[in-house]
């Protein structure tokens, strides 16, 4: 499975951007898909997942009721729709694929290549 992250950018605190995965190959559906944040000078951490079917998701307590990670099978594109947006959200975001829906990173064997995002106080 090939990842390719997309629609970071500049936005205000407060505001929300909606970032997208694609992937390509026949398998997508079958993976648990997740998303990844590292901020400067930070470690990579866990932000959110959803199952193959969409029936099941994990949140970090840090985006817990601001952001929403949903998947479109037909379109083999997971995405990240963030909303009030906080300062402490930049970080270059990762979308990943796993076997299994899961928080942890070691479990991830795909990985896109990154988007920015910036939120400005």
């Amino acid at each position: 499975v090939q990842l390719q992250a997309s629609g970071g950018g500049l936005v205000q605190a407060g505001g929300s951007l909606r970032l997208s995965c694609a992937a390509s190959g026949r398998t997508f559906s079958s993976y648990c898909m997740g998303w990844f944040r590292q901020a400067p000078g930070k470690e990579r951490e866990f932000v959110a997942a959803i199952s193959w079917s969409g029936g099941g998701t994990y949140y970090a307590d840090s985006v817990k009721g601001r952001f929403t990670i949903s998947r479109d099978n037909a379109k083999n594109t997971v995405y990240l729709q963030m909303n009030s947006l906080k300062p402490e959200d930049t970080a270059v975001y990762y979308c990943a694929a796993a076997p299994r829906l899961t928080t942890a990173q070691g479990e991830y064997g795909y990985w896109g290549q990154g988007t920015l995002v910036t939120v400005s106080s």
